[in-house]
């Protein structure tokens, strides 16, 4: 079974000028990611603008994703919804279209209990026979998968590790204290991939390893091998970059930051999601400037 471990991106999703899917784009930035050695790929995440694809768009990304990778790192496909017939649907095209993992996020805006989680999770673990990531990021959904919860979803079939996105290292010390020394657990935070990894994580699903894919695969391949002084001094050189990758929401600024380089022809993202303004892109375009992005 696949180990997903390391620095995984959280990959964007291009749209062309008219707001199309930008397969060219696509494929450009997986190739970008893969030079400079990332050590998986997640399409179709938050990051991916997942809320607002169509099925057909999502069907697309992940299988062009696939195609693209061809086997040289992992594919974690996002595949979570807030439907749980829906969220079954997409692990199955995950599964046939090739993937390695499914990264299934907590149903958003229903507000489900905690058992209402446990059986949500259940139910696609058992209709889909695909490793599943669970994501937790309440910031995002508003429910908070505590770790008791986490722990009996661990329990499970399939159900082999979680993206932790709450930069809470209290629940994620109870996370891992509580679940199979096996259960792969992931930092959803670039501020606490470091520390996470420090306490018994494995890696990071980072939006800033879109633009320094390279120095966020150092970090944590640092920290995994116990070289607490390079990654440490990796973290700093990147905390002010991984700042001003969440100068607006996200995906904006690395969509912004990556036009700016000069990878994808837009930085826009889709609506109702609204382009930076002013201020926050000058503040950007000076944040990649310091790093020697642009």
């Amino acid at each position: 079974m696949t180990e997903f471990h390391g620095a995984y991106v959280a990959i964007v999703t291009p749209f062309q000028a008219d707001g199309t899917l930008d397969e060219k784009g696509l494929v450009e930035l997986i190739d970008f990611q893969l030079q400079n050695g990332t050590n998986g790929i997640v399409p179709c995440g938050t990051t991916g603008e997942s809320a607002t694809l169509s099925h057909a768009e999502h069907h697309r990304v992940v299988e062009l994703t696939v195609k693209t990778v061809q086997g040289r790192v992992p594919v974690l496909a996002g595949t979570g919804s807030n439907s749980t017939s829906e969220s079954i649907e997409l692990t199955r095209h995950a599964k046939a279209a090739g993937a390695d993992g499914a990264l299934m996020i907590t149903p958003y805006y229903n507000k489900p209990s905690q058992e209402g989680l446990f059986q949500h999770f259940k139910a696609v673990a058992e209709a889909v026979d695909i490793p599943i990531i669970l994501y937790n990021v309440p910031s995002r959904t508003s429910v908070n998968m505590l770790p008791a919860t986490v722990a009996r979803c661990a329990a499970l079939a399939n159900i082999v590790g979680i993206k932790e996105a709450t930069a809470d290292l209290k629940q994620i010390s109870q996370i891992i204290r509580l679940c199979p020394k096996e259960f792969t657990v992931l930092s959803g935070d670039d501020f606490t991939s470091f520390p996470t990894v420090a306490i018994g994580g494995k890696g990071v699903i980072s939006v800033t390893a879109n633009v320094a894919p390279g120095d966020m695969a150092r970090m944590i391949a640092a920290a995994l091998n116990n070289d607490i002084p390079t990654a440490r001094a990796l973290h700093y050189k990147l905390l002010p970059l991984m700042a001003a990758m969440f100068l607006d929401t996200n995906p904006g600024p690395a969509k912004t930051a990556l036009a700016m380089m000069g990878k994808i022809a837009t930085g826009a993202p889709r609506l109702p999601l609204a382009a930076m303004n002013q201020a926050s892109t000058a503040t950007l375009r000076q944040a990649l400037a310091d790093y020697g992005l642009v």
